[in-house]
Formats: structure tokens, C-alpha cells, sequence
């Protein structure tokens, strides 16, 4: 169960179509984005050895539920290092992305998220591709169907990668030889394991899990000896009888700490991350892999994912966001640029965190057109696109088609366009795709997020004198005035109310600026909502027209 993607418009493709020059190497040495980071520990890694056949990154997921955006996001961010280090090397290493799914685990528990979790329940702690599958379809089992989960999103982002199943690889013999060696290498291998445990632990803990030969079941049971010679373990089966088994063929697996040392040290991996939860179990990885003959590969550790209650995103509950659920309200890049940004800090990863994402990715690609190679360097599109970012950009941010879904009302696309190509003359949706595509991920995000939560409230007196003079200001406006003009129109409207005057601002005369109240008070009183973009820029889009009109309703309370 290999399976190499590389095609169409991918990052990988993306890669090699890239020209390396001297002048990007230069500016790549010194440039301090954390990709480059990495990428430096590898080529230093080898710097008196020179390099091997080729270099090999790995990341691993564990196919106890559905993918999260957080398994997504080890793949995304090695391509991204993996990329970095290719223009480190000016092309001259071979590469490889291999993405290890660890599908012999035995299934510990029920997943929260799964159709019927009465089906499962015969099967705990059975590995997970021999659970049958919970989903239906042509899946052989619980294991297969995630890891096509999986696959499935990588395939549809581009990535160039590996995918490697640890049952085939413990079944097919490719990990025969490590495992040899783990049942020689046994006392130091329990001498790095044990301080690690705790007392009770400690007494039971062997490296080997068999996997029972009556019930299927991986077994957490101590070993009654280990024949090195003979390459097998005994201990005692679920119902008490004495077996032996050897530990090659996929007939035992290795506990899940041993299994990262001896599958760095049986693929000699060059360069994995994982999440903070390994950080304190990575010095024991790397003992591991040393005691069997192998080399630790470079580390880089990430913070975790939060979800809206700030606890951490699990496969098995199902909460925060999947690849689907994300790729469903905006497009992949927005997603990739939320795995670059800040990686050592953690982040809440849920719905709310679209809408940002997006434009930040967008006002990225359109800074990009203006930048240095230095600067481009640092600028999170060209890590996302591997050196190539597109040219086109959009001329109406996402923020701004929630806004004015909000206000039109608009079911379909085409409502929008109507305001779009007045806005920005010349733009529709066969000329300018992506902000076709913009618009239809704005309606779906405002109905299932914004609407339900929008709250619409009554002016008060000195909040009607202000829409009021706003309404009468925008009247003697040309229709065509551009943000700013109606921006700073709206500004003077309220610098006159002191309500709305903030001493601590200064406005052009010298006077009091305008409080940020004034802006909320319009966003909850005509959008039911807390904030959102630059007004001005919206009534530009929207019309001063159709924003007299929405005034006009507010004030006459049809809106609440």
C-alpha cells in the first residue's frame, strides 16, 4: 500500500518547475523563516558526510478517527521544509516525503464520531485494519477507509508524498530486520523504557506486543522470555495458554514509543515534526533509534490545535475542524497559510478563524507583487505555492462579501456579481475565478455561522442623529465616490457628536478622533453584528443607494 502522487498543478510539481539561481540560494542562507530554519539543521546534518541517495522526511498519523486539519497540517508543513531545503541544495539531493499511517495501533477506544459505536465494540483493540468499517462503502476495514481519508485531501491538494501503512510494512517482512534487532538489542532497549514508567508499569513492560493468534487482539501483556537466537517471544494468551511467536511477519508490534526510534532507525529518517504532546518522549525516540543502529533524525515540534473551548483537537472526539468541514467555506490556500503561520504557538482551530485566514492569504499574494526576493522570501505564499504563487488577486476581501451577503440578502452568486462589477468594473466571474469561488464559499459561510448568530438592536437617540446625518451625508455623495471619500464622510458625521469623540485620537484639525463605538454601533445596528471591515470600502461596494436604504429600514425597525 505505497502510493507515490505527483500531478497536475501540485506542490510538487510546483517544486521542480521552480529555477534555482545563485541569487535565491544567497537570499535562502540568511533568510530567517522557520522552513529555511529546518532546512539549514539537515544540510548541516551532512555537511562532513555529504549527502545519501536521497533524504527522507516522514510524518505520521494515526488512523484512530477521521484526519483532522492537524494531520493535514504535518504534511503541509514538511513540504514546506522539504521545499526550503531543495533550494538550499540548488536542486542537487533527492528528496522524499514518505507519510507513515500507524494502522496496526489496536483500538483503544470508540471514537465518538463514528455512525454505530455498537458495531466497533466486539472489535477493541483488534489493529485498526482489521476493524471492519463503520462507514460503509468499499473500504476493507476501519483503518483503510481513514487512511483514504487521508489520501483523498493530500491527492486533492497536490502534495508529493509516499503513503506507507504499517501493516503492510510489518506484515510484508520491511521491518523484519529492525525487529530482529529490537529482540537482540532487548535489555537496552528496556534500559532507555523503564526510568520513563512508573512502578507498576514497569513490571509488566516489554517493547513486543503480540497480537493474539485466537482473538486478533494486540495484547499489553509482559513477555515471558525473548529468544534473540530464534526471534521470538513467549508469553501468555487471553486465556491463560502459553504461545510463542515470533516477532517478524507482522505476528507482534512494537509499543508505540519503541516504534518511533526503530522506524527512524529501519527507514533512516532524516527529518520529522510532531505535535507537543511528544516533546517530552522525543530524548527516548532517539535513544531508541540509536541503541538499534540508526541516527535520530531533526526534529521540529509544533504547538497543538485548540478547539473553540481551547482543549485540544482529538481524532477521536471529533472536535475543531476536518479537512472537509474547512475546504467547504474557503479555499486550500487559506488553510496552508494557517499551517504556516506561527507553528510554535497554539492556535484555535475553528470556524471563526476562516474568514482571517483567507484574507490574510490574499493580502500576502498581493504584497508579493511588490516585494524583494528577501521579502519574498519570508512571505508565506511563496512557502505555500513552493516558490511560484499565482498572479492573480482579488479585489474584494472576504470579510467584505460576508458583509455584503449580510446586507443583500443574496442566495446565489450572481446577486453578488451585480454589486461586484459596478465595485470593480471590468471584474466577473470568468475573468477573476478565484473571487468567483470567493463568493460562493461567503454565502455558505454566512448562512450556517454568521446569520444564526446575528442580533440586530434599536438605535438610541443619539444613535439615530448619527445615522440620520450619515444617511443625509452620503446623499450629497456622488454615487461613484470611492471608500476613502465615503470613509472621511462618515468620520466628520462623528466627530460633531461627542458621544463618538475619543480624546486620546486627534482628528485632521487637531480635534478629538473618532471612537472605535461609533463603527460598532454601525455594524450592530444595520448588520446585527459586532464588527467587520472598513465601512467606507463596504458602502463603496454596496452601493450609497442601497446603504440609505438599509439605514432607512433600520431606523423604521424593520431590521430587528
Amino acid at each position: 500500500m505505497t502510493v507515490t502522487t505527483t500531478g497536475g498543478e501540485t506542490q510538487g510539481a510546483a517544486a521542480k518547475s521552480l529555477e534555482i539561481t545563485g541569487e535565491l540560494m544567497a537570499a535562502a542562507e540568511k533568510c530567517n523563516a522557520w522552513p529555511f530554519e529546518e532546512a539549514r539543521k539537515i544540510v548541516k546534518r551532512y555537511e562532513k558526510t555529504g549527502f545519501p541517495q536521497s533524504v527522507l522526511f516522514e510524518t505520521g498519523y494515526g488512523p484512530s478517527g477521521l484526519p483532522h486539519i492537524g494531520t493535514f497540517g504535518e504534511v503541509a508543513r514538511s513540504t514546506m521544509v522539504r521545499h526550503a531545503f531543495r533550494v538550499l541544495t540548488g536542486d542537487k539531493v533527492a528528496t522524499r516525503l514518505l507519510c507513515f499511517s500507524d494502522d496496526m495501533d489496536g483500538m483503544r477506544k470508540i471514537p465518538d464520531n463514528v455512525p454505530d459505536r455498537s458495531f466497533l465494540e466486539p472489535h477493541l483493540h483488534k489493529p485498526l485494519t482489521s476493524v471492519p468499517n463503520p462507514f460503509g462503502g468499499d473500504f476493507q476495514s476501519f483503518g483503510h477507509h481513514n487512511n483514504a481519508m487521508l489520501r483523498r485531501f493530500l491527492d486533492t491538494f497536490g502534495f508529493d508524498y509516499e503513503f506507507a501503512s504499517a501493516t503492510e510494512y510489518y506484515r510484508s517482512g520491511r521491518f523484519d530486520a529492525i525487529l530482529q534487532r529490537v529482540a537482540e538489542r532487548y535489555q537496552a532497549i528496556m534500559d532507555i523504557m523503564l526510568p520513563t514508567l512508573g512502578e507498576e508499569r514497569r513490571a509488566t513492560y516489554s517493547p513486543f506486543l503480540p497480537i493474539s493468534p485466537k482473538t486478533g487482539r494486540v495484547l499489553y501483556v509482559p513477555v515471558k522470555k525473548v529468544d534473540a537466537a530464534n526471534g521470538t517471544i513467549t508469553f501468555d494468551d487471553e486465556d491463560g495458554e502459553e504461545t510463542v511467536l515470533p516477532v517478524t511477519g507482522g505476528k507482534v508490534k512494537l509499543q508505540w514509543k519503541p516504534d518511533f526510534g526503530a522506524r527512524w532507525a529501519a527507514l533512516n529518517v532524516d527529518f520529522e515534526m510532531f505535535g507537543k504532546d511528544h516533546g517530552p518522549n522525543m530524548g527516548v525516540y532517539d535513544r531508541i533509534c540509536v541503541a538499534l543502529g540508526g541516527r535520530a533524525p531533526e526534529h521540529f515540534v509544533y504547538e497543538l490545535f485548540l478547539d473553540d473551548k481551547g482543549e485540544k483537537i482529538s481524532k477521536s472526539k471529533g472536535n475543531g475542524l476536518t479537512i472537509d468541514e474547512w475546504l467547504a467555506y474557503a479555499p486550500t490556500e487559506s488553510l496552508a497559510l494557517y499551517m504556516f503561520q506561527k507553528p510554535r504557538t497554539a492556535k484555535k482551530l475553528f470556524f471563526d478563524v476562516i474568514p482571517r485566514a483567507v484574507d490574510e492569504y490574499f493580502s500576502f499574494l498581493d504584497a508579493w507583487q511588490r516585494q524583494d526576493m528577501d521579502q519574498r522570501l519570508t512571505n508565506p505564499v511563496w512557502h505555500i505555492h513552493s516558490g511560484n504563487p499565482p498572479s492573480e488577486t482579488v479585489p474584494v476581501s472576504f470579510s467584505m462579501l460576508l458583509n455584503l451577503v449580510s446586507a443583500s440578502h443574496a442566495s446565489d452568486k450572481s446577486v453578488l456579481w451585480g454589486f461586484i462589477s459596478r465595485y470593480a468594473p471590468g471584474a466577473t466571474a470568468e475573468t477573476n475565478p478565484k473571487l468567483d469561488e470567493l463568493a460562493g464559499y461567503a454565502i455558505r459561510y454566512y448562512e450556517d455561522f454568521v446569520k444564526p448568530t446575528k442580533i440586530f438592536r434599536q438605535a438610541d437617540d443619539d444613535e439615530r442623529m448619527a445615522l440620520e446625518k450619515l444617511s443625509a451625508a452620503l446623499a450629497a455623495l456622488p454615487a461613484d465616490a470611492d471608500g476613502n471619500v465615503i470613509q472621511d464622510a462618515m468620520l466628520d458625521i462623528a466627530r460633531q457628536i461627542p458621544r463618538f469623540q475619543d480624546e486620546k485620537k486627534k482628528g485632521p484639525d487637531g480635534g478629538p478622533g473618532v471612537s472605535v463605538s461609533f463603527f460598532q454601533m454601525i455594524y450592530e445596528v444595520l448588520l446585527g453584528q459586532e464588527k467587520g471591515p472598513r465601512f467606507g470600502s463596504f458602502v463603496a461596494l454596496y452601493g450609497i443607494r442601497e446603504t440609505r436604504e438599509l439605514i432607512a429600514n433600520a431606523l423604521a425597525g424593520k431590521l430587528t
